[in-house]
C-alpha cells in the first residue's frame, strides 16, 4: 500500500466469532498481503497512462465506493461524533491523501519492487512517531538499536557509496520514505485519539478511506483534470488498485487483527515486499541490485527488534515450556 496495516484503533482484539474459522482468518491475510504485495505493480501500470494524482483519486474514489457498498449492506450508521470526524479527517490527510500521492509520484521513478521494499519500513517510523511525537509507549534499549538498525538498513538500500547526485530518483527514494513516516504518524495517532470510538472495523475504514476520496474530489479541479491515455490493462490495474487494495484489503486486514492481535496481524509487511518484488521481476522485467535485498533484511532484523518480537517471542517459549512441564490438575 503503497500500503499499511489499518492499526486496531477501532476496537480492542478479540478472538474469532465460532462462525469466523481460523482457516478463514488465515486466507484473508494471505490474500491483504498479496493484493497489497500487488499495488505496486498496478499502480506502475497505471502510471503508464494517467498521472499521479489521478491514480491516488481513484484509487480513493473506488476504494471509498467498495467500503462504502458493504456499509449499506450491513447499515452501519455514521458516528454523530464531532470530535470522531476531526481525528478521522487528520487520519484521511496523513494515512491517505498524501502518502498515496507521494508513492504515485515516486514510482515514476523508481522501480515497484524497490518501492515495496521501502514500503516495509512502516513499522520502523511508527516505532519512532510513537515515542517521539505522541509518547504512547516508552522504547527500550534494545528496541532503539531497533529502530537504529532499521536507519542503516534504508542506508544499505539507498547505497551512498555509489554516488548521490540527487537526482529524482534518489528523491523518489526519499519521497517514499515520507510516504511511510506518513503511516508512522497515523499508527500512532490512531493508537493516541481513536482507540475507543466503538466504531466497527468496516465503519473505521469506510470514513478513512471515505474522507480521503472526499478531499481528493475537491481537489479534482486542481490536480486531477489532465490528460489520460487508457488502454484495459490500466483500467484494470485501476480497479483492482482502488476496489481491492484501498478497499476490500482493509475489511481482511481489520477482521485479522480483530481474530490474531495486532502484532500478529502486522506481520503482513512481510508479505507485501516479497510479492511487489516477485511480480515486478517477473510481469515488468524489473532487476535488483545487491544492496536492495541486504538492505531489505536489515530492515526487517530491526523490525524485529523495534517492535521488541524477538523477547516477547522467549518469554512465549518459556511459558510454553513452563506449561508443558506442569502436570495436569488431578480431577
Amino acid at each position: 500500500m503503497s500500503t499499511a496495516p489499518l492499526s486496531t484503533a477501532s476496537a480492542p482484539a478479540a478472538p474469532p466469532s465460532p462462525a469466523v474459522s481460523q482457516l478463514s482468518i488465515a486466507v484473508q491475510f494471505t490474500l491483504a498481503g498479496v493484493v497489497w504485495g500487488s499495488s505496486f505493480l498496478f499502480m506502475k501500470v497505471a502510471l503508464e497512462g494517467i498521472s499521479p494524482a489521478q491514480v491516488a483519486w481513484s484509487r480513493l474514489v473506488l476504494g471509498a465506493l467498495a467500503l462504502g457498498l458493504f456499509v449499506l449492506l450491513r447499515r452501519e450508521a455514521l458516528p454523530r461524533q464531532l470530535r470522531i470526524w476531526g481525528h478521522m479527517t487528520v487520519l484521511a490527510v496523513s494515512f491517505c491523501v498524501v502518502p498515496f500521492l507521494l508513492f504515485s509520484w515516486a514510482q515514476q521513478h523508481v522501480t515497484s519492487g524497490l518501492a515495496s521494499i521501502y514500503n516495509a519500513t512502516t513499522p520502523i517510523m511508527t516505532a519512532i512517531m510513537a515515542a517521539l511525537l505522541f509518547r504512547v509507549e516508552k522504547l527500550k534499549g534494545l528496541q532503539m538499536a531497533g529502530i537504529g538498525l532499521g536507519i542503516v538498513g534504508v542506508v544499505v538500500i539507498i547505497a551512498p557509496w555509489a554516488g548521490l547526485d540527487l537526482s529524482q530518483s534518489l528523491i523518489a527514494q526519499l519521497a517514499i520514505l515520507g510516504a511511510t513516516a506518513c503511516y508512522g504518524f497515523s499508527l500512532a495517532y490512531m493508537r493516541k485519539f481513536v482507540s475507543n470510538t466503538g466504531m466497527s472495523a468496516l465503519m473505521f475504514s469506510f470514513l478513512n478511506i471515505g474522507i480521503g476520496a472526499a478531499i481528493m474530489v475537491l481537489l479534482t479541479p486542481v490536480l486531477v483534470l489532465t490528460p489520460v491515455r487508457l488502454d484495459p490493462w490500466i483500467v484494470v490495474s485501476v480497479v483492482l488498485l482502488g476496489c481491492l487494495g484501498t478497499g476490500v484489503a482493509y475489511i481482511w486486514n481489520q477482521n485479522t487483527v480483530r481474530a490474531w492481535g495486532p502484532t500478529r496481524a502486522s506481520t503482513v509487511t512481510y508479505i507485501t515486499p516479497l510479492v511487489g518484488v516477485l511480480l515486478g521481476t517477473l510481469i515488468l522485467g524489473e532487476r535488483l541490485s545487491w544492496n536492495e535485498p541486504v538492505g531489505a533484511v536489515i530492515v526487517f532484523l530491526g523490525i524485529l527488534l523495534a517492535q521488541d518480537r524477538l523477547r516477547r517471542r522467549r518469554r512465549n517459549d518459556e511459558g510454553a515450556d513452563a506449561a508443558a512441564s506442569t502436570p495436569p490438575p488431578s480431577r
